[in-house]
Formats: C-alpha cells, structure tokens, sequence
C-alpha cells in the first residue's frame, strides 16, 4: 500500500466515506472532516507511519505542515518519512 492509499483510508475512516470518494484533490472541508475529525486523522497519520506531525490544531495557518488537500497532506507526510529515512 502506497503513502497515499494509507492516507486516503486514514482519512476515509475518520469521515466515514468510501475510500472511493477521497481522491488526491479532496479537501478536508469538502469531505466534511472538522478539526476534531482533522486532530483524529493527524494522530492516526503519525501511528500509522511512526511519525512526528509538526502541526498545531490550536493554529493550523502557522503549521509548516500543508493540509489543503488530500495529495498536500501525502506530499508532507512522505517528507517527513524521507527525513527520517537513514
């Protein structure tokens, strides 16, 4: 399973949608994840991947970590795989 299909199913299940309705360009907003749904996902991201999220719920525009969509939150999770990565 790629990074993005773990996402995509991530971010299904804490939305309850079929996996087949979050594609890449979905928004949170436009898949109806509200912040307590957006902190969820984010904890389940950072398990599933054994990574640290740089990502405050408190001020998400401060966050250097993108969450405009679906393929943005991939894009900053693999980078954040990749910097671990020895």
């Amino acid at each position: 399973m790629t990074t993005e299909e773990k996402i995509r199913n991530i971010i299904a299940e804490q939305a309850m949608l079929d996996v087949a309705d979050v594609t890449p360009d979905s928004t949170l907003e436009s898949l109806g994840v509200d912040s307590l749904g957006l902190v969820e996902a984010i904890f389940a991201i950072e398990e599933a991947f054994e990574i640290s999220v740089p990502f405050n719920a408190n001020a998400p525009e401060e966050s250097n970590f993108d969450i405009s969509s679906v393929r943005s939150i991939t894009a900053a999770v693999q980078a954040l795989i990749d910097q671990q990565t020895p």
